[in-house]
């Protein structure tokens, strides 16, 4: 078997989060056309649509790229996983996305957790990457 490669399987968790990550970007990518989600109402200006759609491509991005199991796509999903947990704070301050009601609060805070701590999770998950 020295002349084999051995084949290195994605490990469980990191499929489950890659996943996630898709969906949750395909998620906001959705609701930063259609203003509302789940009781969420974002702001109605082409502003925040383009600025939703790049942050909600990020995520999805983030979680193509740690498909691929190779350390400097691990690394680039990590920045992209900041510049959307920076991105959702930059649309709280600038008002983009109101935080007037109860649910409009908890889904932007419990939203940008989960992006954090998928980058955290990648980052720990770092020596089960590929070069």
């Amino acid at each position: 078997m020295a002349a084999q490669e051995k084949k290195q399987l994605r490990p469980k968790g990191i499929l489950i989060a890659s996943i996630l990550m898709i969906v949750f970007g395909v998620l906001e990518v959705a609701t930063s056309f259609r203003h509302s989600f789940f009781g969420i109402s974002t702001s109605q200006t082409i502003l925040f649509t383009v600025s939703g759609t790049v942050i909600g491509a990020f995520y999805l991005i983030a979680g193509l790229l740690t498909l691929t199991m190779k350390k400097w796509c691990a690394m680039l999903a990590i920045i992209l996983l900041v510049a959307d947990i920076l991105g959702r704070m930059t649309l709280v301050i600038t008002g983009l996305y109101p935080i007037n009601t109860l649910e409009n609060t908890l889904g932007i805070v419990v939203g940008t957790i989960i992006a954090g701590v998928f980058a955290l999770y990648v980052g720990w998950k770092w020596k089960s990457f590929n070069r």
